[in-house]
């Protein structure tokens, strides 16, 4: 008996340009889905169905998705677990986190906690479902891999060590039926007060130099970090080698 799988998405956010996209372990929750189920696979979004990012997903080579309509203020974990329980769901795909929004990776686990339903965290692949049993791989660190077994129904996380999602097509993807559901989400009063701006590079941190000679903390301050791009000097005469190490102090801003 197929299980009936239904994988979670969100819109993701590049780290680089701060675009919208498909979100990438989102991406790897469908891809993972498409093997478990083919078509018959529902892809699951909250939020608004007008959102152009949503047909990346179904691009994929699904023929519709559902999004339960709700506003952005709003808490999704109600209106998912209410769906799942209508659906009669075995198997729910999620990402670890989410790429934009709280992105704080609870989302799982408090669908788990409303539903009682159990918890697979950093999911490489589920390798096989026999008799209302799954066998599930999980990523470790260092390319590590664990098989565990879960009864079903599950809610697992996909991890980045899953397959990675195929390319999805434009054209599929436009013509695919978006099935949107007006929900009555509670207002999440604690987001509502919240502002969101761009994460700033936190400083690096200055070495401290514990030298005791004038010559070791001379070539502390001249040294190049280990690994990064150094300056070969081929100067001849002491005072161009004096003026490079002068050139060099300045651009290092050690001397102003």
């Amino acid at each position: 008996m197929q299980p009936n799988v239904v994988s979670l998405v969100s819109i993701g956010r590049h780290p680089q340009s701060g675009r919208a996209r498909r979100a990438e372990q989102d991406g790897r929750g469908v891809e993972l889905g498409l093997k478990l189920a083919g078509e018959k696979l529902s892809v699951l979004h909250v939020g608004n169905p007008e959102e152009p990012v949503l047909r990346q997903y179904v691009g994929m080579g699904l023929p519709a998705m559902t999004v339960l309509k709700q506003d952005e203020t709003a808490d999704a974990v109600p209106a998912l677990s209410d769906y799942l329980q209508q659906e009669k769901i075995d198997i729910v795909l999620t990402g670890v986190r989410s790429e934009s929004g709280e992105s704080s990776g609870m989302v799982p686990y408090l669908l788990a906690e409303k539903l009682g339903w159990p918890v697979v965290a950093r999911v490489a692949d589920i390798v096989s479902i026999k008799d209302g049993v799954a066998e599930v791989l999980l990523a470790l660190p260092r390319g590590q891999r664990r098989s565990v077994t879960v009864k079903l129904p599950f809610i697992a996380s996909v991890d980045n060590a899953a397959a990675p999602a195929r390319q999805s097509a434009f054209g599929p993807g436009q013509r695919a039926r978006m099935e949107s559901v007006n929900t009555h989400g509670e207002v999440d009063q604690i987001r509502v007060n919240w502002q969101e701006a761009p994460a700033k590079p936190r400083p690096k941190r200055l070495k401290t130099v514990k030298a005791k000679t004038a010559a070791d903390r001379f070539k502390a301050a001249t040294a190049k970090p280990q690994g990064g791009s150094g300056k070969v000097m081929k100067n001849e005469s002491a005072a161009e080698k004096a003026k490079a190490i002068f050139d060099l102090l300045i651009e290092e801003n050690v001397i102003r």
